[in-house]
């Protein structure tokens, strides 16, 4: 489900908000090292369970907000009819300044089937996806512009087959300084 412009922009500017507060607090946002010790270009930021790459903690730093699960229960009801009891236990929220990526891959962390909800603020992107063929399979595109939301259901909640990328911004004067996105998720880790 991929809906443009589903937040009206009173609302995104209450996450943008929100988002810098959440900075500003005890776990500000990092740049991740994975396990190879290659840094990511996105900052990153979680609520409620906290991921660390390939694989999540049982400690939660920041809380995740209940007004912020029942937005992600509107989307996931926008986009299915109705929730279905979704329950976000991880929110990741990341930082994308102008420079930033986040190449293909699959989020393969989570037991859950939960839809996966996505919302994109700020700059406009190009939001790359794959397919169960792996990565040497076709790819789609999407744009997407400031209040954008999307859900990925069916195997997994779509976290393996999506394989989701966002390549870098490469033009010259983007509209804003950046894009924030925020990814809520049923990890269904006990």
């Amino acid at each position: 489900m991929h809906v443009p412009a589903w937040l009206p922009f009173p609302r995104q500017r209450e996450l943008v908000d929100a988002c810098r507060e959440w900075g500003r607090g005890p776990f500000p946002y990092r740049r991740t090292v994975l396990p190879g010790g290659g840094v990511m270009s996105v900052r990153s930021l979680c609520l409620g369970r906290q991921w660390v790459p390939y694989r999540y903690l049982d400690a939660v730093g920041l809380a995740l907000p209940e007004w912020l699960v029942s937005l992600g229960r509107e989307a996931v009801a926008e986009a299915y009819g109705e929730h279905g009891g979704f329950t976000p236990d991880t929110a990741l929220v990341n930082f994308y300044a102008p420079e930033a990526r986040m190449g293909m891959h699959q989020d393969r962390e989570e037991r859950s089937g939960a839809p996966v909800v996505s919302l994109s603020l700020g700059d406009r992107c190009v939001f790359r996806f794959g397919n169960a063929e792996g990565r040497g399979g076709p790819t789609g595109t999407s744009s997407w512009p400031p209040g954008t939301c999307s859900s990925s259901a069916g195997p997994r909640g779509g976290r393996t087959t999506g394989a989701p990328g966002v390549p870098r911004d490469r033009r010259a004067r983007p509209r804003v300084e950046g894009r924030l996105n925020i990814t809520l998720r049923e990890t269904g880790i006990p």
